[in-house]
């Protein structure tokens, strides 16, 4: 059995969305490479025919891993979540006790984990140390830079 995915509304709808598009636009456009290649004669020499049959497994694949964590997704019910903490789904906002910048970031599962829109993964080295602290705790964090000092400013869901 896979493992338990749990993802945020937005995220589990990219990913339906996202699997959606590969059913049909993607296998659509490599039904017409393949088209295309047989249209140019002799199979067994067709480099093009080859590359689109290639392609077709490769897009099958992702399909068949998409429904995969679909199929294992759970969605969180973010009223029932605690935000004394820094849990899953949580938007916890960090201080860098070494420069005083302050961040914000959204704790969230692998799969959604995109760091230009502020979301880090809870495997995450950062993620991993802001488990669990709560406001006005300072932690250290072993990042492959060094160390990174970080106190909680603020949790929100």
């Amino acid at each position: 059995m896979a493992d338990l995915t749990y993802f945020t509304p937005e995220g589990l709808d990219k990913l339906k969305k996202e699997l959606q598009d590969l059913r049909t636009r993607g296998r659509s456009e490599i039904a017409r490479a393949i088209q295309e290649a047989r249209e140019k004669g002799d199979l067994s020499e067709n480099a093009e025919y080859h590359a689109a049959k290639e392609a077709q497994g490769f897009l099958e694949m992702k399909i068949s891993q998409l429904e995969d964590t679909l199929a294992n997704a759970r969605l969180i019910d973010t009223s029932k979540l605690d935000n004394s903490k820094v849990m899953l789904m949580s938007k916890v906002t960090v201080k860098n006790m070494n420069n005083k910048q302050v961040n914000s970031y959204t704790i969230v599962s692998e799969k959604e984990a995109d760091l230009k829109a502020g979301k880090i993964s809870i495997t995450s080295p950062i993620g991993k140390g802001l488990l669990g602290k709560v406001v006005g705790e300072v932690t250290e964090i072993s990042i492959p830079s060094g160390t990174l000092k970080l106190e909680v400013v603020e949790i929100n869901l």
